[in-house]
Order: structure tokens, then sequence, then C-alpha cells
């Protein structure tokens, strides 16, 4: 029962197709009805439904959408290098004994050497570029009026899907009259881009391969 559960277990780890993710969550959230609307009084007018005549259609409640432009782009890149030399060098010698014991050992020569040499090299570099626009959704606003947003956008394209996430927050001021912000005035930003499917599973080593390589000491 044991190697089954187990088995149940390695199976359904492999099934899965949806990349974990770190964005805020949840991904969405439904508005909240800020005023309870007086019905059966047969007026145009319902305060629940409302918005101020000179107010715009920006982004400010919880299920309120707003787009994000994302244009992204970082580049790094570190080396460095380790160099170690050491050696020893020890002798010795009896030349003499007078009046001690041990007379066998004259004429004995010892000698000891000992060397040591590191090096080492590494290097790194990361060059990324991301662009594209994501709508998503105000799931939350802080006491000092900034919005806490988070969405998801997936593509299936053949048999490989692709899931564009964001989320952060969004001071309401650096919003434009279009109701977009771009993602470098995101605080916090959480932005991936993942894929799940036949070639995104061909580039990740196998569980097995990963268990031997972290028990064995060589």
């Amino acid at each position: 029962m044991k190697r089954l559960a187990l088995l149940a277990v390695v199976l359904t780890s492999a099934c899965a197709t949806t990349p974990p993710t770190n964005v805020h969550q949840p991904m969405s959230a439904r508005p909240v009805a800020r005023l309870e609307p007086v019905s059966g009084n047969g007026a145009i007018y319902q305060a629940g439904y409302s918005r101020p005549l000179f107010e715009d259609r920006r982004a400010r409640y919880v299920g309120d959408t707003i787009t994000i432009k994302i244009s992204e782009s970082t580049t790094a890149s570190a080396a460095n290098a380790n160099k170690l030399d050491k050696s020893n060098s020890q002798k010795a010698s009896v030349s003499t004994l007078s009046g001690l014991p041990g007379k066998g050992l004259l004429g004995l020569n010892l000698g000891a050497t000992s060397s040591t040499a590191f090096s080492g090299k590494g290097s790194a570099a990361n060059n990324n570029v991301f662009n594209g626009n994501i709508t998503v959704t105000v799931i939350d606003v802080m006491p000092n009026g900034n919005l806490l947003v988070s969405g998801e956008k997936q593509l299936a394209i053949g048999e490989e899907q692709e899931f564009i996430r964001i989320s952060g927050v969004i001071n309401p001021s650096f919003v434009d009259f279009s109701n977009t912000v771009e993602s470098s005035k995101v605080a916090d930003a959480r932005i991936e881009y993942k894929s799940a499917g036949q070639i995104s599973e061909g580039q990740v080593m196998g569980w097995m391969a990963r268990f031997f390589l972290n028990v064995l000491p060589f």
C-alpha cells in the first residue's frame, strides 16, 4: 500500500501542468457593493451605481481593472577568479652521535615536501527583455489608497501553455487617464513568464537524476 501511495504521489506531481507562482493571491477579486441600491422607487438615479459627474474611469476600488504596460529590460554580469599556491620543504639528517645509543641512525637523511595548488574561475551573465500588456484586477485597497493588483494571462499554443502573471502595488497618482500604468512604476512587482508542456518538461532534470545529484557525495 505504501508503494502504491508513493507511486500515486509521483504520478500526480508529474501530471500537474500549472507551474507554481509567487505573485500575490488571489489572482482576481469580485467587486464589493459600495452602497445598497434603493429598489422600487422608480427613480433613474440609483446611489449604489452612480459615479460623480467629473470622476474619471481610473481604477480605485476592489474589483476594478487596470492595464499594466510591461517593459522590462535587465542586464547583469559578474566574474571572479581565485588562485592559491602553497609549498613546503623540510629536511633532517643525523650526522654524529657521541656517547648516545642508536649508532644505526648515523648517516640517516629525512626529507619531506608538500605542495598545494588551487585555482577557480566563475562567471555569470543575465540578459532579459520582457514587453507586453496585461490587464489586472485590484484585489485590495490599502489604507493610504495604494492598490494591490494581481492578474494572469494564459495562452495555449498547440500542446504548450504559456502563463503570464504579474502583481504589485500601484500608486493611483501614477495611473494615466487611459487607466494604464507602466511596470516600472509598480512597487513590489512580481512578473512571471512560465510555460507548461512537452517543451518545458524537456528542459527540467528528471526527479531521479535530481535525487542522486543531491545525495551523491562526489
